[in-house]
């Protein structure tokens, strides 16, 4: 596809038959790539409202962005504590 003058647009990419695609700069996925592999099991969160204080939110969200994946972690860790008591 390296003979496009510009990069194609959503639209342009899903208009190119497969055919046309050139693989040959794409390496082969043999059993050298796939040796140190883990298994990563989808992230299965769901959408909810919940009320936070201010100050707790404030919190999570001064370092920047992230801070939904921040409380998600802290409320995990706690999940996981309690499933140890």
């Amino acid at each position: 596809m390296s003979g496009y003058a510009r990069p194609l647009t959503p639209a342009g990419i899903a208009s190119v038959e497969d055919a046309e695609i050139d693989f040959d700069d794409i390496p082969e996925l043999d059993a050298d790539f796939w040796r140190e592999a883990e298994f990563a099991p989808p992230d299965r969160t769901e959408q909810v409202t919940m009320r936070i204080r201010r100050s707790v939110l404030d919190y999570f969200c001064a370092p920047g962005k992230g801070y939904q994946t921040r409380i998600n972690r802290v409320l995990e860790s706690y999940v996981q504590a309690q499933r140890r008591r």
